[in-house]
């Protein structure tokens, strides 16, 4: 028995070629009694070999994978293809046309609620049909990320570590064919197992996630690396042969482990944010972290927070002025792989 879903795509997922369009998501609203929400899509299909979901705009602040989708979408061509490619660059289309992390009709984040609900809310519906309509019919997806408007990440991408070990194999070599400065690999059921990729990882697909820069923007560098990544593991995959790592560094990735709360550094009370280490950095437990100047009382000294492990920084936060709880740093360390 099918999966049911709410969406209606325009093209045809099936045949050989080159198509976009839009998933129709109806959606009544006071200004559009009968409209819809149109999240586009493409697929470029030829021959025989593996279906390849390739997501961005998850969460809608998060750039750079959307420019790379896009322009896979209008550079490559069937002939460049062995499989399937399934494109959304913008998965979350409300939240994305808003430049927020979440949606604005609902306030949902579409990387919190998977597997979805096809009676749930909008951003419950949509990911229903990715997870049980799109991703049943692939080998494996790619799903692109970055820190949004609040983090900034060294770019980088991450695996599940497995109890599979022919799995955790693919992964790992995945993860090297994306070829990110660093790499990490986290443990499953993190953000409560709720995610895109933790779900493809619990249905045995095939996934690789990135986290490629942040701060509510989009440099050159993320980009290209985005780009770089893309073509390396469609290639590897043997899905598609895109010559956008041609210029690709040879330096090897670095893979590094992410793991418990100590990885992480939360602030302990509100005010303006200082940090005292850079993106990359190797730190030591017990150095300082950062400062937390009191707004409201600034004849007060500055609440220092430091790191609770040695590691690598792999993510900061963005902003300046942070709340208590708001995570101000996430490390790595070395696995060895």
């Amino acid at each position: 028995m099918s999966a049911r879903t709410t969406l209606a795509c325009e093209i045809d997922l099936e045949a050989p070629g080159k198509r976009h369009g839009f998933l129709r998501l109806p959606h009544s609203t006071h200004e559009s009694a009968y409209g819809f929400i149109p999240i586009p899509i493409a697929v470029i299909a030829r021959g025989t070999g593996p279906t390849v979901l390739l997501v961005a705009g998850n969460h809608g602040d998060e750039y750079e994978g959307q420019v790379a989708l896009g322009r896979l979408i209008r550079e490559v061509e069937p002939a460049q293809v062995s499989g399937r490619l399934i494109i959304l660059p913008a998965a979350n289309f409300p939240a994305a046309r808003a430049g927020r992390r979440v949606s604005p009709l609902d306030d949902g984040n579409l990387n919190r609620l998977f597997p979805g609900d096809p009676d749930g809310s909008i951003t419950e519906q949509i990911a229903n049909h990715i997870a049980n309509i799109l991703l049943p019919m692939c080998d494996a997806v790619i799903d692109l990320h970055s820190g949004g408007s609040s983090l900034m990440y060294t770019p980088s991408a991450l695996i599940r570590r497995s109890d599979d070990a022919a799995h955790f194999a693919r992964s790992v070599a995945a993860l090297k064919a994306f070829g990110a400065p660093l790499s990490y690999v986290v443990i499953p059921g993190t953000n409560g197992g709720r995610t895109l990729s933790d779900t493809a990882f619990q249905r045995g697909v095939l996934h690789i996630g990135t986290e490629l820069g942040g701060g509510g923007h989009a440099t050159p560098e993320a980009i290209r690396i985005a780009e770089r990544g893309i073509a390396g593991v469609l290639r590897h995959l043997g899905a598609a042969d895109i010559p956008w790592d041609a210029d690709a560094p040879t330096r090897p990735t670095r893979i590094l482990d992410v793991r418990g709360a100590d990885y992480y550094v939360h602030a302990p009370d509100p005010g303006v944010f200082e940090p005292l280490a850079e993106l990359g950095a190797e730190v030591r437990e017990g150095r300082p972290a950062g400062l937390i100047h009191h707004t409201e009382t600034p004849w007060r000294a500055p609440t220092p927070v430091s790191f609770a492990r040695d590691g690598v920084v792999l993510v900061k936060r963005w902003p300046g002025m942070t709340a208590r709880g708001d995570c101000l740093f996430h490390l790595g360390t070395d696995t060895g792989l």
